[in-house]
């Protein structure tokens, strides 16, 4: 049976859709504002925490906020591709800090959608704390595995970068045109196109 919502359901939906909203991708930010390893363990605890498939929990995690390993992340990933003029934050407003997820395949092979259940978790703790991120996954895998002595049996998925968010990100509704590409306006605002929410519920499928 499905109960009416009261007041205090109505206003923890407003928080929770508050989150969802201001946790943007993020690629430009304050890189003097640190990220101590207890908050970046606090994140990978949410990680923890969320659901896994099967209940395997493959997932493994190497965190960086010190300049030295910050760097040698920095130069294995690729920003922003929609952005064909930018090459990615310059210095001073690069990340703070990276959380690189990986799977450890002598737990399971497959990860199924571990990494984006987790992923989410990561960003909206971030967004509670007052920094923001950005996932990625174009990344060169083979320097990064090398380059940090990450054993053969971790895969790679992703990388999230994080700090304090130097740029504003306002969403969009998409135009007539259909165009999804995120954009930049002479201000360095960060516009993202979302499509309308009665484009994408079905009424009926056939």
């Amino acid at each position: 049976m499905i109960q009416k919502c009261n007041l205090e359901d109505k206003e923890r939906f407003s928080l929770i859709k508050e989150l969802i909203i201001k946790n943007r991708s993020y690629r430009r930010f304050y890189q003097d504002v640190e990220i101590s390893t207890e908050v970046l363990e606090h994140l990978v605890d949410l990680a923890r925490l969320s659901a896994s498939g099967a209940n395997m929990q493959p997932l493994k995690y190497y965190l960086s906020n010190k300049p030295e390993s910050n760097e040698v992340v920095f130069k294995h990933l690729k920003w922003a591709a929609y952005l064909k003029e930018w090459d990615g934050p310059e210095e001073g407003e690069k990340p703070s800090a990276y959380i690189v997820v990986l799977c450890d395949q002598n737990i399971r092979k497959n990860v199924s959608c571990d990494h984006g259940i987790v992923s989410q978790s990561i960003l909206l703790g971030a967004c509670e704390k007052e920094y923001g991120g950005c996932i990625f996954g174009s990344i060169n895998r083979e320097g990064l595995r090398s380059d940090l002595n990450i054993p053969e049996r971790y895969d790679i998925l992703l990388v999230i970068a994080l700090g304090k968010p130097k740029e504003k990100v306002v969403l969009d509704e998409i135009e007539a045109d259909g165009d999804i590409k995120y954009w930049r306006d002479d201000k360095g605002i960060h516009h993202v196109p979302k499509r309308k929410l009665k484009d994408i519920i079905l009424d009926s499928i056939s």
